[in-house]
Parts: C-alpha cells; structure tokens; sequence
C-alpha cells in the first residue's frame, strides 16, 4: 500500500493482518525503486507506526542496500521484502551480480533480525535462483502468475510455479 493518509483511513477500516509500504510517488523511490527508507524516514515512522498499532504486521518494500536495511530496522519494522526489479530485468550476464546484492542484503537484514521477503518481477525463468536462498521467507509474485493464467489458467500458473519454489527449496537442504 502506498503511505498515504487515504491508504491509512483503508486500513482502519479493514485492519489487515499484513501492510507493505511501496512507494508510489518519484521522491518516494530510490534511483533504483524501492522505497526510500532513508530520505523518508520520519513520515514513513508515523505511517509503521499507525499500521502497527492497528495490529497490522507492516513491511517496506526497499532495495537491497544497507543504508535502506538499517534504516528500515531503525523503524522498528520486523519485516522487509527486497526490490527483486534489476534482477528480473537483467540479461543472464549480468543477473548473477543483481543475485549476489540480493542475497548480501538479506543477509544484513537476517543478521539484524528482520524477516525477509522478495518480490517484483519473478516469473518461471527467474524465481528459483531466489527461492533457493535459505532465509527468504515469502517471493511476491502475483503478476506474472494473474499474466501467465490468461494463457494456462490460474490454477496450472500456480502449481507450476509452486513446483519450482518447492524444486529450489529441496536444493537448499
């Protein structure tokens, strides 16, 4: 949800279990785009705080830099969901390096003890490269699933995607 008073009045009404703030206007973004933790920080405290206090469990959609991590933590946040975007868009060369900033950032943030999850841009060719990192605990991928289902249903989309997650996951132990 975007951090907005009018997204706030939406949750107190509704009072989701789960809030991830996404940014939703240009200074809100980093260069990059995830949400600017650092340059935003006190009015993104006020909005963490009002979900928090609503019994809502809130995350920060952010890039995988330390900067943006710790402060992220300083808001007292117990949950981020990193920026997978560069590592979806890139060419098969570079997608190693978009790789390892990904799994350094959620390294830095498991070490601080948040919870970590990824999202943005998954799809079949790309998810189980993230899905093998050990201390990921949620891949947001709703679009290409709801993209692809146009073509093989909802239900194929799914369990196709589900058996890479799970593939992947095996790999790891």
């Amino acid at each position: 949800m975007a951090a907005t008073k009018e997204m706030l009045n939406i949750a107190s009404v509704f009072k989701p279990h789960a809030a991830c703030i996404v940014p939703e206007k240009r200074e809100e973004i980093t260069t990059e785009g995830g949400l600017d933790v650092v340059g935003q920080s006190d009015r993104l405290r006020e909005i963490c705080d009002e979900l928090a206090n609503m019994g809502s469990r809130v995350s920060l959609f952010i890039e995988a830099d330390e900067a943006q991590i710790m402060a992220a933590a300083e808001l007292g946040v117990p949950v981020i969901e990193i920026h997978a975007g560069a590592y979806s868009d890139s060419n098969p060369e570079d997608s190693f390096a978009e790789l390892d900033k990904i799994k350094n950032g959620i390294k830095i943030a498991t070490n601080i003890g948040l919870e970590c999850h990824v999202g943005h841009g998954l799809n079949y060719q790309n998810v189980e490269k993230i899905a093998e990192v050990r201390d990921v605990a949620e891949l947001n991928i709703g679009h290409f699933l709801i993209a692809e289902a146009v073509f093989s249903g909802l239900g194929y989309s799914i369990k196709r995607m589900r058996e890479l997650i799970d593939n992947a996951r095996v790999q790891q132990e």
